[in-house]
């Protein structure tokens, strides 16, 4: 019967002799209640909610978890920590709304084309590499047909300039024959 279920003899007579362990929802270890100076005095998290509402009523100005647990530090002489000001501010309800992260641009997805035969697609790439002895870079430009892999035409010079470019593609397109037969040009990506 366990083998049609698809459950390991293991499995199934384990659960038979072990009790199951409930689920706490809450982890660790229990709140202190205080936090310590710097001088190793008690302050209760009552005394330190106070402060939180004293300094964001006084003002009105932006503040966030971050900043009140920086003012606590500085002004207070609290070794607090964000994760505990964070508590307490939601406790007071005094969280400021996160804050939506708009696109400048809308985003495109790229076009997922179908490829069918060689010659439809190119990609072209620009590397380059350094020369140690000459203190220089050199670069490395070629055009790949997708669809069966294999470079079509490539540049290695020392500049890598829109003529180089230029020159490749177009003999790249004499070595496969595609001005010859009046073949649609293929897309450059």
């Amino acid at each position: 019967m366990l083998r049609i279920v698809g459950v390991s003899r293991s499995t199934y007579y384990y659960q038979l002799t072990h009790e199951p362990k409930p689920h706490t929802m809450a982890g660790g270890r229990p709140i202190p209640g205080y936090s310590l100076t710097k001088d190793n005095r008690k302050v209760s998290d009552e005394q330190i909610k106070e402060w939180l509402m004293e300094s964001i009523a006084g003002d009105g100005y932006a503040y966030g978890y971050r900043k009140l647990t920086h003012m606590l530090r500085q002004d207070y002489g609290l070794v607090i920590n964000e994760k505990k000001v964070y508590r307490l501010c939601k406790e007071l309800d005094i969280l400021r709304p996160q804050r939506k992260i708009r696109r400048k641009h809308p985003r495109k997805l790229a076009r997922n084309r179908t490829i069918t035969a060689p010659n439809q697609l190119w990609e072209v790439d620009v590397k380059y590499g350094y020369i140690p002895g000459e203190d220089r870079f050199f670069f490395v430009l070629s055009y790949l047909n997708v669809y069966d892999r294999q470079i079509v035409g490539y540049h290695i010079g020392l500049t890598c300039e829109a003529r180089h470019a230029v020159e490749t593609f177009r003999a790249a397109l004499w070595r496969r024959q595609i001005l010859q037969r009046n073949a649609p040009l293929p897309i450059i990506r």
